[in-house]
């Protein structure tokens, strides 16, 4: 039985003449957890753009679930940069997460009772039930993230992507949203770009490092070596107890 979820072939992208992803060879599989890594300009939120269908290789071949990006998008759950979504805008937690059910809804006639149950189970599972009707300004930094993770999740995907999902969180809570995708990865495939290299090596299983070209290695034998390496030089490096944060 193939279990392969994403496929990407001697995949080449290029913006005009900069390029950004060179000969990318990269298979995903059934409940992988995996981590991307790299610094800035490595082209990590091309790869998701790719794997996303939101944008087409020069060179290769991307799948997903044996076809193209497009036509697989609606078994995928995307978390966006946590930096780019507006937490002002006037809407409560319930039809936030209610935005993640359009293309398996009649969304012109309203959500229907299931849409509703859908929302209200993933809002469940990311623990913040009681939270659905409380508008998205009144909430943590922590508690939106958890939003917006119910949001992915209430389309039932097969596959979670996460760009940067902590990036502007406390530690803290940063450990409560990767313990909650340790246990989603029971069931699903999760795909997550982060900076913290040391502090991802503890959930996930495969890390895919990331600056034009691609190597993948086992999370276990991740070195300071190989970061140091990726990220041309030197880290900064922040100690949260014995959780080591490296950072370009």
């Amino acid at each position: 039985m193939n279990d392969t979820v994403i496929r990407l072939d001697n995949v080449w992208f290029r913006y005009e003449e900069l390029s950004v992803l060179e000969d990318i060879c990269l298979t995903i599989r059934d409940k992988d957890f995996l981590g991307i890594v790299g610094p800035n300009g490595s082209g990590k939120s091309t790869l998701l753009k790719l794997i996303l269908g939101l944008l087409s290789p020069q060179q290769g071949t991307v799948e997903v679930f044996g076809t193209s990006p497009v036509e697989a998008r609606l078994k995928i759950g995307y978390v966006p940069q946590f930096a780019t979504f507006d937490r002002n805008f006037p809407i409560n937690v319930l039809n936030t997460v209610l935005q993640g059910r359009l293309g398996k809804t009649r969304a012109l006639f309203g959500y229907r009772r299931e849409d509703r149950e859908a929302a209200r189970e993933a809002l469940a599972e990311v623990e913040i039930l009681d939270l659905e009707q409380r508008p998205l300004t009144a909430l943590s930094g922590g508690q939106l993230q958890r939003v917006l993770i119910a949001r992915a999740l209430a389309c039932n995907p097969e596959v979670l992507i996460l760009d940067e999902p902590t990036a502007h969180i406390d530690p803290k809570v940063e450990e409560g949203v990767f313990e909650l995708l340790k246990r989603f990865n029971e069931r699903l495939t999760v795909l997550v770009v982060s900076h913290d290299v040391g502090f991802i090596t503890r959930y996930i299983n495969r890390v895919a490092c990331l600056n034009r070209r691609l190597v993948c290695h086992p999370a276990a034998e991740l070195t300071g070596k190989m970061i140091e390496e990726l990220y041309g030089g030197p880290l900064k490096v922040v100690q949260h107890d014995t959780l080591i944060h490296g950072h370009d």
